[in-house]
């Protein structure tokens, strides 16, 4: 019988030699980082460990993938400013002889027409520019209280002339404890690479490498769930440091310990108002980081919301979102396809 942890083990070893890779839009495909689900997005866009039988959460931590997900299919929606748009769909099958839980997604990011013109501005007509990733996730329980699970990942963007593919995988580790409903996941995410460069010099850059962690508890006397997740931990400075800009602007970069760590952070919690009605509100320090201007009222910038009305075959999530003065809006549907109550 194949050894799920020598899986583990391997991958670990190789992530190693990934440490000093680069982030944010200093790497390739950063649109598979995006929430591909509203729950997800209302967590603060970053969560592996919220207890949750959303089939959608195991598309960014394939461990959550588990056997009460068997048939249950998610789609999603998500509607940004200047025409942009994406989509996706997760869905899983179990295995009872094998006891295997296997899953497939797909995740397409749509951003609309654009105009395509020569050197001179002359127009040559537009192109309508687009990325997706398609995943293959499995998982199996380990011990008592433990899954694992791995995805494989197939990436590909187009934008006219210029197109690139890569390939890439996460694995992940959760610990699930029912009596204390206390959950943790461990995830190494887009170990991989470029199969084909977007220019003619076959230099292949880096895909957004990422270690998270994350733990969720819910109270046992109480309807609520808090969540802490922390991303991009390979490396302990995030900031992106513009230091033409800052110089421009006049403006004095000294982070300190402490702000370099709390950006490595996600705060979430979830508010079972009755069975059937859920609240959630996050907070990603990162992003309200990259929102905010110098000298400027930062205002909700990071936080998210959402919703979701449970219904006894269908599940409906909203989610949305402060980018400065615009808003996104994520809607999500769960049902199973056999009819079976979530």
């Amino acid at each position: 019988m194949f050894n799920w942890y020598k899986l583990i083990i391997a991958c670990l070893c190789i992530t190693t030699n990934g440490f000093s890779q680069t982030l944010g839009g200093n790497a390739v495909f950063n649109f598979i980082s995006q929430p591909n689900s509203a729950q997800l997005a209302a967590l603060g866009g970053v969560n592996v460990s919220a207890i949750s039988n959303d089939v959608g959460m195991a598309f960014h931590a394939p461990s959550l993938l588990r056997k009460e997900m068997d048939q249950q299919f998610n789609t999603s929606a998500n509607s940004f400013i200047a025409d942009i748009s994406q989509y996706s769909l997760t869905c899983a099958k179990h295995f009872p002889i094998a006891k295997l839980n296997i899953g497939a997604g797909i995740h397409y990011f749509n951003y609309g027409n654009i105009n395509q013109t020569d050197i001179y501005g002359n127009s040559l007509g537009t192109f309508k520019p687009n990325d997706y990733v398609i995943q293959v996730i499995a998982s199996k329980n380990y011990k008592n209280h433990f899954r694992i699970g791995t995805t494989i990942k197939f990436i590909h963007s187009n934008y006219g002339l210029y197109r690139s593919a890569g390939v890439a995988a996460d694995v992940g580790l959760t610990y699930y404890n029912d009596a204390t409903q206390l959950q943790s996941t461990l995830v190494i995410k887009n170990i991989g690479s470029q199969l084909n460069s977007y220019s003619n010099d076959g230099i292949k850059e880096e895909l957004p490498f990422d270690i998270q962690f994350g733990i969720s508890k819910k109270l046992i006397n109480a309807p609520l769930q808090f969540s802490l997740t922390a991303h991009h931990l390979q490396q302990l400075n995030i900031y992106y440091n513009d230091t033409l800009y800052n110089l421009s602007e006049g403006i004095i970069d000294s982070k300190g310990l402490a702000q370099k760590i709390f950006t490595h952070l996600v705060l979430a919690t979830q508010c079972y108002l009755t069975d059937r009605l859920e609240l959630t509100a996050g907070l990603n320090l990162m992003r309200r980081q990259e929102l905010n201007n110098y000298g400027v009222s930062s205002g909700l910038n990071g936080f998210s919301f959402g919703a979701g009305v449970f219904l006894k075959k269908l599940h409906v999530r909203y989610a949305t979102g402060f980018y400065q003065r615009n808003l996104f809006h994520q809607f999500s549907l769960n049902f199973n396809i056999a009819g079976n109550p979530l």
